[in-house]
C-alpha cells in the first residue's frame, strides 16, 4: 500500500487541479466497471495511485 502522494505532485502530473479531479473521477468510474482491477482498493484511491505511478496520463481536452 502506498502513502498518500502530495497534492502538488499530483497536480504537476495533471497540469492543473481541474484536470486532476476530472481525470481521477473518470478513471475511478472506469475502475468501478471492472472491480477485478481494484485489488481491494477503493476506486478513487486506485485511480490516484495509477496516476502517481505513471500508469495513466492526463491530457487536456482540445478547445473549440
Amino acid at each position: 500500500m502506498m502513502n498518500r502522494p502530495a497534492l502538488n505532485e499530483l497536480v504537476q502530473k495533471a497540469g492543473c487541479r481541474y484536470l486532476l479531479v476530472t481525470a481521477v473521477a473518470k478513471r475511478a468510474r472506469q475502475l468501478q466497471e471492472h472491480p477485478e482491477k481494484l485489488n481491494g482498493r477503493k476506486p478513487v484511491s486506485a485511480a490516484v495511485e495509477e496516476l502517481y505511478n505513471g500508469e495513466i496520463t492526463v491530457t487536456a481536452p482540445d478547445e473549440g
